[in-house]
């Protein structure tokens, strides 16, 4: 399957097991089936009860979620770009990942959220990786997959969490990556990333579409002699520091890179934890490759973004 496939998988086996499961979003029902397909079939199959295509309008698509979570469903809001997440903020950080703490736990809001990233083609309002705005607020999950299984079993998890949580996808991995993924119900634990391969010089902390950028940066940097761990988060929150922190203080080294903007972006979080954890086992400091504090351009001979260069050339500084 693709990503786009498992995570249309992963809805079937979530909402064949839970009728309370609802979703929400602008073109979700058939025959377009979302924009980018991982929705189809899921009115003719469920009815356009359970996946209602709204109106331009994501507060009120959020709103409505979080009122069927309260009411004893599970919203799904469907966001078609990231960027329009600003709208949903208030129903989702303000209100979702707050009602449990304020009611003694008597309110859970299983509301979940799905956006898109990625599409730079489209310019600087339709391609923002803002991650970070919801990682910065308790009492929401965050997930960011890189491989079509990963995607499916994050999914399930999600729709199974009793916690507000969001699952951000890539256009870039939508439909470019393939790998067998099982037919039925498969879980990946939130909050528990991944090595995807072992080494002992350096670790290369990503997640996304960095992931497959770090894999070519290992393979580049072994012609050198260098022999790099790479970790796929998969996780941003909970984050998984235990396994980020057990390979960086065996290798004493690390790199961390991601699509969002550098300033102020996840890794600023990661480094600042593992050098405040192990400062005293480093061989130098942890470095950083994510996007450049500018807005995404429209044009594509204007890459904002990590590349694999750039990995392998700060990965590079350490030795």
């Amino acid at each position: 399957m693709t990503i786009a496939q498992a995570i249309n998988s992963g809805y079937h086996c979530a909402m064949d097991a839970d009728e309370k499961i609802v979703i929400l979003g602008e073109d979700v029902a058939d025959p377009i089936g979302g924009v980018f397909k991982t929705t189809k079939d899921l009115s003719t199959r469920f009815g356009t009860e359970r996946v209602r295509a709204t109106p331009i309008a994501e507060g009120a698509i959020a709103g409505a979620a979080v009122g069927l979570a309260l009411g004893g469903y599970r919203g799904v809001v469907e966001v078609m770009f990231f960027d329009f997440s600003t709208h949903v903020l208030d129903q989702i950080l303000n209100h979702a990942a707050k009602f449990r703490y304020m009611t003694g736990g008597a309110t859970p809001t299983p509301v979940m959220v799905t956006s898109v990233i990625g599409s730079s083609h489209f310019g600087a309002q339709h391609a923002q990786s803002v991650e970070t705005w919801f990682m910065h607020t308790p009492g929401i999950n965050v997930c960011f997959p890189s491989t079509p299984r990963d995607a499916k079993g994050l999914l399930m998890s999600c729709l199974e969490s009793p916690d507000p949580t969001l699952l951000i996808q890539h256009t870039g991995l939508l439909y470019s990556v393939k790998e067998e993924v099982p037919t039925g119900p498969y879980r990946v634990p939130l909050g528990k990333a991944k090595t995807v391969r072992a080494g002992n010089d350096v670790t290369i902390v990503a997640y996304g579409t960095t992931v497959a950028m770090a894999i070519e940066a290992a393979d580049m940097l072994a012609r050198d002699g260098i022999d790099a761990e790479i970790i796929d988060l998969r996780s941003l929150v909970p984050l998984d520091f235990e396994t980020v922190l057990d390979s960086v203080e065996r290798t004493r080294r690390c790199v961390v890179t991601h699509e969002a903007t550098q300033f102020a972006g996840p890794g600023a979080e990661i480094s600042a934890r593992i050098t405040e954890d192990l400062f005293n086992e480093l061989l130098g400091p942890v470095l950083r490759v994510g996007g450049l504090f500018t807005p995404v351009p429209f044009a594509k001979s204007l890459n904002r973004l990590p590349t694999t260069e750039r990995i392998v050339a700060e990965t590079r500084k350490l030795f």
